[in-house]
């Protein structure tokens, strides 16, 4: 099953039944009067999420649905059979954006959440609803009105508390699996992870929280190199940012810089994303003895003047990362509470939520918008395009709980 994120889609509701014109006609009852009836209703069609899928990959080829039309009114008074609804079933954290004003239509948040994308017709009425005292043999009737259609753009973003961010090879997939039960690729090599990832982290009897791999990014990721932005939007939603940095880089790298690199390029993305809480994570310790170790966290926090919680781990020796998942799961429930004691934090946080989100859907846009004007041929660009109808993108994010 391949992971995808993003895919557009047609959805025509069905068409409202035609009323009927018919008159009465019996053995001895030669003028009857009318008995047309009324036609039945379009179906509509639905969106419901469902915590038992993880991508998108269902309207990858498939892209055009109809609702059944409702049936036309019939002699004897009989009204048509409504058309049945279509319920379209897809991954919690689904966006529904209509694709020709590119207006947020909802958002699938939770299991079993549904929303309306397409509204059926309306009924067409018979002759039947037409007579009255002065009009005993109507031949009026109405059409039935035509369903809804609507051209969609359907955008999932995995629904994580904390999302794991940093150069590629910083150890966030090492991370992931020591903390859950997650067990995504592993190598010496950059871009070992190609899509998110999800672990639930256990830190306690019901006390978990899940965690989000997300792929690397690099310099220059803004205007599509490496994997692009493409998975940044998934960061959009979570609550916290672990920054994870390799104290001893292979390539005698500088930490500062490629802590700054992310930041330079998360702003480019989205400059509210970088006003998430965001941690500092020191990883492959390991390496280093301690007096080493002790020099790299102060020169790293020396000049970059951070102010924030700093932790240094060994993802690979799970050295202190029994550590950093209690206190992250101290930090969200700390958040959570204060979040319904003080309306004022709960404000701040709904508006930078909604800063992200409308920042991560822009980028994206421009994106889409310049992939469509090189396929037409009006921008010519030597940059490498992130296609992602032309990727091999590998199995979708899983969420797998801890053994």
């Amino acid at each position: 099953m391949k992971f995808v994120d993003e895919v557009s889609i047609t959805v025509k509701a069905g068409d409202g039944g035609n009323g009927c014109m018919s008159f009465r006609r019996e053995k001895f009852i030669p003028k009857g009067g009318p008995d047309g009836g009324d036609g039945g209703d379009g179906g509509s069609i639905w969106l419901e999420a469902d915590a038992n899928l993880n991508t998108l990959v269902d309207y990858r080829y498939t892209r055009r649905f109809n609702a059944q039309r409702g049936e036309n009114g019939r002699s004897k008074d009989c009204t048509g059979a409504k058309g049945e609804d279509m319920t379209l079933r897809v991954p919690v954290g689904t966006t529904v954006i209509d694709a020709g004003t590119q207006e947020v239509i909802g958002d699938l948040t939770e299991a079993g959440q549904r929303l309306r994308v397409a509204q059926g017709g309306w009924h067409g009425l018979g002759n039947t609803r037409f007579k009255s005292s002065v009009n005993r043999a109507p031949r009026q009737t109405t059409q039935g009105s035509l369903g809804e259609l609507r051209d969609l753009k359907l955008e999932l973003k995995v629904l994580a508390d904390v999302g794991l961010l940093g150069l590629p090879n910083a150890g966030k997939s090492t991370l992931i699996r020591a903390v859950s039960a997650a067990k995504p690729k592993v190598a010496d090599y950059p871009f070992t992870t190609m899509v998110p990832n999800l672990g639930v982290v256990d830190v306690g009897r019901m006390r978990s929280f899940v965690i989000a791999d997300i792929p690397g990014v690099i310099e220059g990721a803004a205007e599509g190199a490496g994997l692009g932005t493409r998975f940044l939007k998934h960061l959009s939603r979570t609550r916290l940012l672990l920054h994870l940095v390799d104290m001893a880089p292979l390539d005698q790298g500088d930490p500062v810089e490629a802590v700054e690199t992310i930041v330079h390029e998360l702003g480019k993305f989205s400059p509210a994303l970088t006003l998430r809480e965001r941690w500092l994570v020191l990883n492959k310790c390991d390496q280093l003895l301690e007096d080493e170790q002790q020099a790299v966290l102060d020169d790293v926090v020396e000049r970059l003047e951070w102010e924030g919680p700093v932790f240094v781990i060994s993802a690979a020796e799970r050295q202190g990362t029994d550590e950093l998942a209690q206190a992250v799961m101290n930090w969200l429930d700390e958040r959570d509470l204060r979040m319904v004691e003080d309306e004022e934090y709960a404000a701040e946080v709904a508006a930078l939520d909604k800063a992200i989100e409308e920042e991560a859907r822009a980028h994206i846009q421009a994106l889409d918008d310049r992939r469509a004007l090189r396929k037409q041929g009006l921008l010519q660009d030597d940059e490498e395009e992130d296609d992602q109808d032309d990727g091999d993108d590998e199995d979708g994010p899983e969420i797998i709980y801890v053994r």
